[in-house]
This record gives C-alpha cells, structure tokens and sequence, in this order.
C-alpha cells in the first residue's frame, strides 16, 4: 500500500512508495480495439467562421483520392457540419462492437453527433465535461477498422473540447486553418502555441477567403484584407499548404451534400507535409 505524504514531515523515507514519484501519467484513450489508426490529424482554427470543416473534407478527399483510408471525426459537436456536407442522413449502426461510422461515396468514413441525434437540428445543450467525454467515445467506441489518415475537425478555439483533443487523441500532428485579415496573426499564433504546449507539430497553415476571382477577367480580388501570411509562414516556420479563393462551386457541393465531388486543386501541397 502506498504511503500518504505530508506536507509537514515529508522526508525521503516516507515518500518512498508514494504515487507521485512515478511522474505525470498519460491521459491518452484507448483507440477501440477493433480498430487501427496509423496517423491521426487535427484540423484547428483559433477563430470560428474560417471554414474549417471545409479543409477537413478537401484534406480528407485528397488523400482518400491517393488510395489511402481515410476517416473524419467531427469534434465540434456544438456546431457539427460534415455530415450535411456529405449527405449523410439517418443514424449510425451500433453493435456489441461499439458504434459504426457512415461511409461517404468516396469511401470516407464518418462520426459525428448529429449521426447520433434524433436528426440534424437538434441542438446539442451539453456542459463541457458532457462534450469532452463524447469526443472521448469518438475514439474509444467507434469500430474505424483500419485507417492510414484520421482527420479531426475540432472547434475552434482553445477550450475543453480541443484541449481533450489534444490530451487524449495521440494526434501525429495539426494543420492550421485562417483567413486574410488583420487579426489573423494573433489568432494563428494561438493555435500555433497551443499545439506547442501539446507537443504536437504544426504540420501546415492553409489560408480560406484569399481572394474571390472575377468571373470575367480572372483578376483576383482580396475582398477579406490583403493577405500577410507568406510573413507567418516566415515567422513561424510553418509550410503554407494551401492559398483557397472563395469558390461558389465548392460551396454549392458542400450545401447539396456533394463533397465527396470535390477535388480541392487548392490544397494538393498537404499531402507532401502529411505524415508518411
């Protein structure tokens, strides 16, 4: 039995035994055991609204294109847009195994909660714990058999979820996501440092809303601000995997659950900065 330590006679005798000599434990989960995972990729934003969900699917079809197997698990259960931009409706199988993700038409597999609610417009008014401890499931309960790439759409910012992310997903690394304005290098420079304090390697940076290009002349207008992050990538030492125009093609898949349709030619420099 281990010995109790006291703040007042602590000494080296007494402390022999106790708990915290063995240092600071992992918190990592358990990956399901009917399942294998070789890479697992976090999808971050420091700010909502920068189409996140987005590059989650264009990175997951480019290497599901590749011939690799690929899954999503939507993290940001609050605000859960995957499986509307793939047409998934209805609920997802569950068995003694655990629960079964949905497959998209290029084969891409999914969870998310709104597989898991009644349907899509139910609203998820869940305490952070609640939210954290179903991110957790996603990766002890769900049978992703094997899979070379899994890509987490994670919300934004750094709270609960992501932090449970981070502390109990054994992630291979983080791609950043963001938009040309003012306040873009604040915002990266917290999703960059939270995956510093994490451990975990910022693989790449990719910029949404670059620039809108004319129809006509093909000039290309920077409706959202100029963009300044060739300077990140400089500062920060972080590849620039992507420059995305506003594109209503893309748009107009995503809204009619046609993703699987999208070849992102935007995005194509991430499949040389993704883990091998």
């Amino acid at each position: 039995m281990a010995k109790e330590c006291s703040s007042t006679t602590c000494d080296k005798s007494s402390c022999e035994g106790c708990p915290s000599k063995e240092g600071p434990q992992s918190m990592l989960e358990k990956l399901n055991e009917k399942s294998s995972v070789r890479h697992v990729i976090g999808v971050v934003s420091g700010k909502g609204g920068v189409g996140k969900s987005f590059v989650t699917g264009s990175l997951a079809n480019l290497m599901a294109s590749k011939g690799y197997s690929v899954g999503i698990l939507d993290a940001d259960i609050t605000g859960p847009s995957i499986p509307r931009m793939y047409g998934l409706t209805g609920s997802a199988m569950g068995t003694e195994d655990g629960i079964y993700p949905r497959i998209t038409k290029n084969g891409v597999k999914v969870i998310s909660v709104n597989l898991l609610l009644p349907s899509e417009d139910t609203p998820v008014i869940w305490r952070g714990p609640i939210l954290a401890g179903m991110v957790k499931q996603f990766w002890t309960d769900v049978v992703w058999g094997d899979l070379d790439y899994l890509f987490v759409d994670m919300p934004p910012g750094t709270g609960d979820v992501p932090l449970t992310v981070f502390q109990s997903i054994p992630l291979s690394g983080t791609v950043i996501v963001t938009s040309p304005q003012d306040l873009v290098q604040m915002i990266v420079k917290k999703a960059y440092n939270m995956a510093g304090m994490m451990n975990i390697p910022v693989l790449g940076l990719v910029e949404n809303y670059s620039y809108v290009k004319c129809p006509d002349c093909g000039k290309e207008i920077p409706v959202f601000g100029v963009s300044h992050i060739e300077k990140i990538v400089e500062e920060y030492g972080i590849p620039l995997i992507g420059k995305m125009p506003v594109d209503p093609v893309f748009a107009e898949k995503a809204d009619s659950g046609n993703f699987h349709e999208v070849n992102n030619e935007y995005i194509t420099a991430a499949a040389a900065v993704l883990p091998a």
